[in-house]
């Protein structure tokens, strides 16, 4: 329950157990007061008034004790109809002002919390907008909630120098990281290819190529896994059909030269986000499927959109035949450094990151990604983004 109704119920309750116990006090009251009483009920003498004049009974006369019984019929029916209306009339007044009471704290909680409720679509707007540079900046009385936004404001001001520091970390570590590898493998290739190099030379250089290779990857990875795990600051609309088209036209060669026959089943899947970041998704898929398979192998590519403009999804799936896989693997191929049937050092299927790297960018477009084993082997991986209608 909501705060504010939380407030109008207490309201409510408070209200309903001080009237019950009112009208448990008043219909005590008014049940004593017509109780028996010794010298109200039996007067020493009794007048009754008849058409043809006035009679009275003294306390030994025998009609006293007839009109003194009559007397008590009538008390009895008189008290009984009173308590009843205390009862009914009471009921009526303590429900109906229990539901005046729940409304009155509806509008009062309404008022009260008006400033949080301003409060939290200013915070709503910084979340969706993902700009650290705002703040709430909430003006009021020095009160809790001026103490709450404070500490939001505080805590905003943080992530942004965080995401600032993070952001320099990367672009720093990217340059640092890569130079020297492009330098060791300029450096490796022109001593491969010069004249006078012998075997050993060039059979040695080429394993430091291929490790220089793997480093190479790895750091990729890395870097791009540390991009993906930021928010996604621009999101543009695009359609994934394209990007898809795009990332299996540059695989062409790779998947000829393994003998893997690629099937294209692509549908417009517009959506929104960061193109740069998806197409890395979609050639960590395509080159996983590829990798990961067996000579004259398949692999399907599909994309598609589902579901109505409000609740839509487009959707990528990216099938391989391969190996069979248990279904107890699947959650570990999206871990860093995880690889199943333990190739874990064959630097010719990659980093280890590609889905990991996959789920990141997935998370940061608010998507989600599926992986299942397929019964002739192989994986099915399925990835679902939010659907932007173009």
């Amino acid at each position: 329950m909501s705060i504010r109704l939380r407030f109008s119920l207490a309201c409510a309750g408070v209200f309903f157990v001080l009237a019950a116990l009112v009208l448990v006090g008043i219909y005590v009251v008014v049940r004593q007061s017509l109780d028996y009483r010794a010298g109200l009920l039996t007067p020493s003498s009794i007048l009754i008034n008849r058409p043809w004049g006035v009679n009275e009974f003294q306390r030994f006369d025998d009609y006293y004790e007839v009109a003194r019984q009559r007397a008590m019929q009538v008390r009895a029916v008189y008290q009984a109809d009173t308590l009843s209306n205390v009862r009914t009339v009471g009921a009526l007044a303590v429900l109906a002002g229990t539901a005046a009471a729940f409304g009155i704290g509806w509008r009062a909680a309404g008022w009260v919390l008006r400033p949080l409720s301003n409060v939290t679509a200013s915070a709503r707007g910084i979340a969706q907008s993902q700009d650290l540079s705002e703040r709430i900046g909430y003006e009021g009385p020095r009160d809790e909630l001026k103490e709450l936004t404070e500490i939001y404001d505080t805590i905003l001001g943080r992530l942004a120098r965080s995401f600032d520091g993070q952001r320099r970390f990367v672009a720093n570590a990217s340059h640092e990281l890569r130079t020297p590898l492009t330098i060791n493998r300029t450096l490796v290739d022109v001593a491969v290819r010069r004249p006078d190099a012998t075997e050993d030379v060039r059979r040695l250089g080429e394993s430091l190529l291929l490790v220089n290779a793997r480093h190479e990857r790895l750091i990729d990875g890395l870097l791009a896994l540390t991009e993906g795990e930021q928010a996604v600051l621009d999101r543009r609309p695009f359609d994934l059909q394209d990007v898809a088209e795009h990332v299996l036209d540059q695989a062409a060669a790779e998947a000829a030269e393994r003998e893997v026959t690629i099937h294209r089943l692509l549908d417009p899947a517009p959506t929104a986000g960061e193109a740069v970041l998806v197409e890395r998704l979609v050639q960590n898929l395509v080159e996983n499927a590829i990798r990961h398979n067996q000579p004259k192998g398949e692999v399907w590519v599909t994309t598609r959109r589902r579901g109505g403009p409000a609740a839509g999804v487009v959707e990528l799936v990216v099938a391989n035949t391969g190996l069979q896989v248990a279904p107890y693997e699947i959650e570990t191929i999206f871990e860093p450094f995880r690889r199943l049937h333990g190739d874990r050092l064959r630097s010719d299927r990659g980093s280890g990151l590609g889905l990991s790297i996959v789920r990141v960018i997935t998370e940061a477009h608010d998507g989600t990604v599926v992986a299942s084993p397929r019964e002739e082997g192989g994986l099915t991986i399925s990835v679902e983004l939010p659907l932007r209608e173009p």
